[in-house]
């Protein structure tokens, strides 16, 4: 590796990119909360137990790592909550500033993130630097991180038997959790095998392609017309996170995610039968850095960039240090 991320939580920040402010009138507080090597459930345990309300109050757009120093909204309910907002006292979390707004915030209600890492004992810059300069030209590779694995990888191993059992009840939370798990696995495999095919960035008759902007999707049908769009990253090919609202891609490119479940030995009706817990959908199999800057002085490197929402600072680490 050309370079070791230490990660303390001052090594690694985040900061979300909200799809809306807060108006400043409504029945609900937002809260701009900053949280240091603390996760995203365990800040608003905290907060909840302080503001006098139960866990069921709050909410927040997207989870944050927990070895981070990281910013995030969390709304609760304005009326039992804003009295008691300036009495807050947590070391690990700080509420910056509060304000009023008229809808509550749910999950996904985000933009993205916006990362800044230090990375130490960098022992060829030169080579660092072109290898983001390459994932800055040619786009990210979108891949789930480990951390969406669990702590010991698992998780997806036991969305599987979840999956085939057909059970339902339970911790919700959980399940969604290991059923994700289990999607996100199959789509890092077919990522990976677009990639060894040269394809990565690239046009193929029979893709779902999306549009960056929009989110927009549609089947390549002509991919010499398409690959004009995609080399001007108007448009990406995506790979499956498989459920019943996924668009199926076509021709080669449709069998090749068929033989996934094929080698799985798992059949496309059982995440149909998994309900709200396993919909689907396209995910882009690259993406954009925004704003990216590198810093190296001497054997220290600061990477500062944004991704988009479900999109891993880990992943763009991988890339640019190996």
């Amino acid at each position: 590796m050309n370079g070791r991320f230490k990660q303390p939580p001052e090594d690694f920040e985040v900061e979300e990119l909200p799809a809306y402010a807060p108006c400043g009138e409504g029945e609900h507080l937002f809260l701009w909360v900053e949280k240091r090597g603390v996760s995203t459930p365990d800040a608003g345990k905290r907060l909840t137990r302080q503001l006098g309300l139960t866990e069921r109050d709050i909410s927040w757009a997207g989870l944050k790592d927990k070895l981070a120093v990281t910013r995030q909204f969390f709304s609760v309910p304005a009326k039992n909550a804003e009295a008691r907002v300036p009495t807050f006292e947590d070391p690990d979390v700080k509420v910056l500033f509060a304000k009023r707004h008229k809808n509550k915030l749910k999950n996904g209600h985000l933009h993205g993130n916006r990362f800044t890492l230090r990375v130490v004992e960098v022992g060829d810059p030169q080579r660092l630097q072109a290898a983001f300069d390459a994932v800055v030209k040619n786009g990210l590779p979108n891949f789930f991180g480990e951390q969406r694995f669990g702590a010991a990888g698992g998780n997806a191993a036991a969305g599987k038997k979840l999956l085939e059992s057909g059970r339902r009840g339970g911790n919700r939370f959980e399940r969604k959790l290991m059923l994700s798990a289990y999607q996100s696995l199959l789509f890092n495999r077919a990522l990976e095998r677009r990639i060894a095919a040269g394809a990565f960035a690239r046009a193929v008759v029979g893709d779902v392609l999306k549009k960056h902007e929009t989110g927009g999707e549609f089947v390549c049908a002509d991919a010499a017309v398409d690959q004009v769009r995609v080399d001007a990253f108007e448009v990406s090919p995506t790979g499956p996170l498989f459920g019943p609202k996924m668009r199926a891609a076509e021709g080669e490119v449709g069998a090749g995610e068929a033989k996934l479940l094929e080698e799985e030995k798992i059949g496309l009706e059982l995440f149909d039968a998994g309900g709200g817990e396993t919909l689907g959908a396209r995910r882009l199999f690259r993406v954009r850095l925004g704003e990216p800057v590198l810093e190296i002085a001497g054997d220290v490197a600061r990477l500062s960039f944004s991704l988009p929402a479900g999109s891993y600072a880990t992943v763009v680490l991988e890339q640019v240090l190996a």
